[in-house]
């Protein structure tokens, strides 16, 4: 099993910016992506960003792109989401998640693609 936590959430006015944090634990060996998701109130959780755990570059949804940046610490088992110049569209409980092995090029921005999920943590944008 592995396990994840997030942290990092918070209140930010408009135009400002969060940090998102979250460590993986326990089968880390077994992870070979994670990615950030979020859900806002009365909507479905949608795909934010993701990566291959060992290499390549992040991939992300257009309504971040330019805005939040994916990065990694392997040596630390740790995942990170810069967040700037934040709106109140994006507000919403965030998400780590992990998946096990895809085919080489595959972008994995499915809920069904990932097998472990953190219990999030809420950013809230006010305008």
């Amino acid at each position: 099993q592995v396990q994840l936590v997030e942290s990092g959430g918070g209140l930010v006015q408009a135009g400002g910016s969060l940090r998102l944090s979250c460590a993986a634990s326990g089968r880390t060996f077994s992870i070979y992506g994670m990615a950030w998701f979020r859900q806002a109130p009365g909507k479905e959780r949608e795909f934010v960003a993701a990566a291959r755990w060992s290499s390549g570059s992040p991939y992300y949804a257009d309504s971040v792109k330019g805005r939040f940046t994916l990065s990694r610490d392997n040596a630390k088992n740790t995942m990170y989401l810069q967040m700037n110049d934040l709106n109140p569209e994006d507000t919403a409980s965030y998400y780590c998640a992990a998946r096990g092995p895809k085919p080489l090029g595959y972008e994995a921005r499915a809920i069904i693609d990932y097998a472990y999920w953190g219990q999030g943590t809420q950013v809230t944008v006010s305008s």
